[in-house]
């Protein structure tokens, strides 16, 4: 498999005196932008309304500027940090030629001062002192996200959506189930289809019916959890019929192939696809870093101890993988790796279950990618037959 070269440090030569370097602090309300302009001693900084149109003539105005002073540029580099604008700005630079690169806002050290000075014009000055240490090829000064494409962005929606909703529909059911605690009202089960017909019929222990603004309520509860479920069915249909549309498109066939685990559904499978299988990640320790399921270290001297998991990955493949690895020793019994488990979870010194699930998550997601990227089945997992 070939090695894929991660985006701590740029691996392209950087001559400095054929380039126009850029960085922009995006808002709400303005951009400011800084430069580094060949054969220019100043270096400009230049605040504009949030359009894309002016940053375009801004930069082509600064790289004329550079010409004039007998400059060969040869290369229009645009930096920003990652953050609620996405990535549409950096697609909108590609598609006019300027290479552009997103800044990963965790990886920009900062002053540790109690009280530090934090200004637009101070972040602009830090973003071009550390992205110029990142195209000269050093490691160290920041990190770069990979820039999605518009289809790929996309391709996550559904698998977030049904998230958010899922949890919806688990809060509404925990506000019915305290109303009716308070009223000393048992046996009512909201997460029925029935249960919008039970209420008429509720009585409290003293045998008075149920006070008409809670019922009015709880029955707008109880709508709004049947809507809920209806949207949950509709995406988890669309899935289905994408996947039997285009079984053969490389992130389908990854869904297909995971699918064929027992004790892996649909749902993890489309999750675990398109948040972390698809993208082209270095190897094992840069996929199990992704996830947040690593170590955190801290070591000072003599004193030697760890701090529990970074958890400053994906969240959710985090979250799905844990509860995966509860299910997989269910299902997958026999498997290689629910045998390690076990070994390490009984005996005269057990290391603790919680700790070692996580330990098998990470194993399993490892096992994952090079299932879907070189063919590599764990050993002893048991697949569903091809349909």
């Amino acid at each position: 498999m070939n090695r894929v070269e991660d985006l701590s440090r740029s691996i392209l030569p950087f001559d400095q005196e054929k380039a126009v370097v850029a960085v922009i602090e995006l808002s709400s309300t303005s951009w400011l932008v800084a430069g580094t302009l060949p054969g220019i001693t100043r270096r400009p900084l230049k605040k504009l309304e949030p359009d894309p149109a002016a940053l375009g003539r801004l930069l082509d105005r600064w790289r004329e500027e550079a010409t004039s002073k007998g400059m060969q540029i040869d290369r229009v580099i645009v930096a920003y940090e990652a953050g609620r604008d996405g990535f549409w700005l950096a697609r909108w630079l590609q598609a006019r030629g300027m290479e552009t690169h997103v800044i990963h806002p965790t990886s920009v050290a900062v002053s540790r001062e109690h009280r530090r000075s934090k200004t637009d014009r101070l972040d602009t000055a830090m973003l071009m002192r550390v992205f110029l240490g990142w195209l000269r090829g050093e490691r160290g000064h920041c990190g770069m996200v990979a820039i999605p494409t518009m289809a790929e962005e996309d391709a996550r929606r559904p698998s977030r959506e049904r998230e958010k909703l899922v949890g919806e529909k688990t809060r509404i059911i925990n506000t019915i189930k305290a109303a009716m605690q308070r009223l000393g009202i048992r046996g009512f089960n909201p997460a029925l289809k029935r249960a919008a017909k039970q209420l008429d019929s509720l009585t409290t222990p003293d045998g008075d019916p149920l006070p008409p603004n809670l019922r009015s309520e709880l029955q707008r509860y109880l709508e709004r959890l049947s809507l809920v479920r209806e949207q949950i069915a509709t995406i988890e249909r669309e899935r289905l019929a994408r996947l039997e549309a285009a079984p053969d498109m490389k992130t389908n066939a990854m869904v297909l192939l995971l699918t064929r685990i027992i004790g892996v559904g649909v749902e993890t499978a489309d999750m675990l696809v398109q948040e972390l299988l698809s993208r082209k990640l270095r190897d094992r320790r840069a996929v199990a870093r992704y996830a947040g399921l690593t170590g955190a270290p801290d070591e000072s001297g003599a004193r030697r101890r760890e701090k529990g998991l970074s958890k400053s990955g994906n969240a959710r493949v985090r979250r799905g993988l844990i509860q995966l690895a509860w299910r997989f020793l269910m299902f997958q019994k026999e498997s290689g790796l629910a045998q390690w488990y076990r070994h390490r979870t009984v005996g005269d010194a057990p290391t603790p279950r919680k700790k070692m699930i996580v330990a098998l998550a990470r194993k399993l997601l490892i096992a994952f990618w090079r299932m879907v990227t070189t063919g590599e089945v764990p050993a002893g997992v048991v697949l569903r037959p091809t349909v």
